[in-house]
């Protein structure tokens, strides 16, 4: 996944500050795009308006809450990537074309790939982004691969779409937050929450 990202390595700027520009946003998601519709053999229509009405809604809740990330960067690397799933799963860039033979339903890219597109290009940016800022590297979760995550991701991301977040983090091998998937609560926090809540 990561490699689809090179075209951020073209600047001098940190992944996590290069992102945030909307033509090297659009130029790295076109790019992934490219290497996602290699690798599974699948075409794809893109949309470039609704790429960028949905990095403009991920730019805008990106900023509307990063004051809260001050002791909790890691965390909040993690959480505006599932903002950035969010914003793509509602705006819909993506079409996957009609696949020419059998699919395999039974992979995330073949039950819904234009949600496994997305899911995967935001991966790759946190991924980008931990491993130069805090290098660290993550391992792929097993999750990412289970067909029952992906079905509940799907039909719940339909009645609610903050939940994106929650199955982000769950993707990242992260605890997710369920009860409030929109806000930013660092996990020290989500616990006071929740027993306040009890």
């Amino acid at each position: 996944m990561k490699d689809a990202l090179h075209v951020l390595d073209k600047r001098n700027l940190p992944v996590r500050k290069t992102i945030r520009r909307a033509r090297w946003f659009t130029a790295s998601f076109r790019d992934f795009l490219g290497s996602v519709s290699d690798e599974t053999q699948r075409h794809y229509v893109l949309d470039e308006g609704k790429l960028i009405s949905a990095f403009t809604s991920w730019f805008r809740a990106f900023e509307a809450q990063k004051y809260k990330a001050r002791e909790h960067r890691l965390e909040y690397v993690t959480f505006s990537a599932g903002l950035m799933l969010r914003e793509l799963v509602r705006h819909a860039p993506v079409t996957a074309e009609p696949y020419v033979g059998p699919v395999d339903q039974s992979a995330p890219e073949g039950f819904w790939p234009e949600g496994y597109l997305y899911v995967t290009f935001c991966l790759a940016v946190r991924e980008a982004v931990i491993e130069q800022d805090f290098s660290l590297v993550n391992d792929v979760t097993p999750e990412l691969g289970d067909l029952r995550t992906w079905w509940s991701f799907r039909e719940n991301t339909r009645d609610d779409i903050d939940l994106a977040v929650s199955f982000f983090e769950r993707f990242a091998g992260e605890m997710p937050n369920w009860s409030t998937p929109g806000l930013f609560l660092p996990h020290n926090s989500r616990e006071k929450t929740q027993k306040s809540l009890s």
